[in-house]
């Protein structure tokens, strides 16, 4: 008996090569980070002050956001455009309150960029997030029209699953920031 190899929609797999890259992206900046923490005897230097509680509430935020993905993508393998539609809603709401929270530390923050090695990084690695958060929302968005549209079918649907990859990879990233950033001083 042979085996009948079963393909990725093209969408899909350059969705997971492109993740494949971007975590590169984000390696070499964490690298970067644990670079300048072993180089530095006080880190983060004396007098920055970071808040972990309202990252807190973003992680948990990003977490109900991918959980309300899974749901959106299993309506839409189900045919059920609607469900999958307040899924994406939902999931863009948490993650528009998540810049929003991301937006505020920024502002209250007492160091600047660049202020030290420490606030340079710190606004990199969390600004490169806020950037793919940011272009979640437009991914989350435009396949959320896209349901509306008749293309949509049960059997066509490698656009949400594209888009719940691209969410996942946000989500876990995030995770080893937060680590990083709140968790490991």
């Amino acid at each position: 008996m042979r085996s009948v190899a079963i393909r990725a929609h093209p969408l899909v797999f350059g969705t997971v090569v492109f993740l494949a890259s971007e975590s590169m992206v984000f390696a070499a900046l964490l690298a970067a980070y644990y670079y300048l923490r072993g180089m530095t005897d006080t880190w983060p230097p004396a007098g920055i002050e970071l808040s972990a509680t309202s990252m807190t509430i973003g992680t948990f935020l990003l977490a109900a956001g991918s959980v309300m993905m899974t749901f959106a993508q299993m309506a839409a393998t189900r045919g059920g455009r609607v469900q999958a539609r307040v899924m994406l809603a939902l999931t863009i709401v948490v993650a528009v309150a998540f810049l929003g929270l991301e937006w505020s530390d920024w502002s209250r923050a007492n160091f600047a960029i660049n202020g030290s090695a420490y606030g340079t990084i710190y606004y990199v690695l969390t600004g490169t997030h806020f950037a793919h958060v940011l272009a979640g929302v437009v991914l989350l968005a435009a396949v959320a029209i896209f349901l509306r549209t008749p293309a949509f079918t049960r059997d066509h649907f490698a656009a949400v699953e594209a888009v719940a990859y691209y969410w996942h990879f946000v989500f876990v990233v995030w995770l080893a920031l937060y680590a990083t950033i709140f968790l490991i001083r």
